[in-house]
């Protein structure tokens, strides 16, 4: 996988797969590999510590494992491997907006429509996704690159 476009925004999905080891966790790491031009929002960092307290609760993830990878992206943020975007109240109207518009385009829940606002009110000009909703939606929007090409459904 190549992505030259610059920055990126990279959803929950694909930040998962930088944390947790998944299908195409080895091939985005290698194209993310090197690059400071990276984009997540409080709601990615939110939603995937509460994809790993699951994880930990259905014995998928072992509890000290799901707190040392937290940690790890605690420290990745602080240390500015990504830029952090607020979930502003423009960020919120945007979302709404893009839930009105997109709506019978692409299905959009209200956490995707968040995604796909803080990256559209960003100077992201990819967006990287491994949810099929948000992926469809950021097409019909047309904004960004979208990628991967090839979209494992996870959700």
């Amino acid at each position: 996988m190549r992505i030259e476009a610059s920055p990126l925004y990279l959803d929950t999905s694909a930040l998962a797969k930088i944390y947790v080891h998944e299908p195409d966790s080895d091939a985005l790491d290698a194209a993310l590999s090197g690059r400071r031009d990276l984009l997540v929002s409080e709601l990615a960092l939110t939603e995937l510590t509460s994809a790993l307290v699951r994880c930990v609760r259905e014995g998928q993830v072992a509890a000290a494992a799901g707190r040392r990878i937290y940690r790890q992206l605690l420290h990745d943020v602080r240390a500015g491997q990504y830029r952090l975007l607020d979930l502003t109240s423009a960020t919120h109207r945007e979302a709404e907006r893009l839930l009105l518009t997109l709506g019978r385009q692409a299905p959009l829940r209200a956490a995707d429509s968040l995604h796909l606002a803080a990256a559209a009110l960003s100077d992201a000009r990819a967006l990287v996704t491994y949810d099929r909703h948000l992926r469809s939606a950021a097409l019909a929007l047309g904004a960004f690159e979208v990628v991967p090409d090839s979209l494992v459904p996870n959700s």
